[in-house]
């Protein structure tokens, strides 16, 4: 467990996460803001399935726009190192170069990984008792 995000202190988690976004995000969802959080997580579970049929399916403009979707989600959650891994897999997809789309699956799946506990602390944080 000594690799967590949280051991290595806030640089660690503002690596993956822009706390200005964040912010932001709390200020104008207030009550809503722990269910966002909720929705962005079941949506980027989808999001992965999706990436990963366009993938098995070998169709490239199915993967950009999968990605390319996934990427705006990504960055409007402030989710930032996870959107950036997006915008690769999408010009990936874009220049049809399907046979590096795999290792780039497994890079965005370690960090939506990463990415899901972060969210879940900050929704523990902000959620309450109900």
């Amino acid at each position: 467990m000594h690799n967590s995000p949280f051991t290595a202190g806030s640089n660690s988690v503002a690596e993956h996460l822009d706390s200005s976004v964040l912010e932001t995000l709390q200020a104008v969802m207030e009550a809503e803001y722990p269910a966002l959080l909720d929705t962005f997580l079941v949506d980027s579970e989808e999001r992965l399935r999706l990436l990963h049929a366009a993938c098995r399916s070998g169709q490239a403009e199915s993967l950009r726009q999968a990605a390319h979707s996934f990427k705006g989600s990504c960055s409007n959650m402030g989710a930032a190192l996870l959107a950036e891994l997006c915008r690769e897999m999408e010009e990936t997809a874009r220049r049809d170069q399907l046979d590096e789309t795999p290792a780039l699956i497994e890079r965005i799946e370690r960090e939506f990984a990463i990415v899901r506990i972060l969210y879940r602390a900050e929704r523990q944080r902000w959620g309450g008792p109900g």
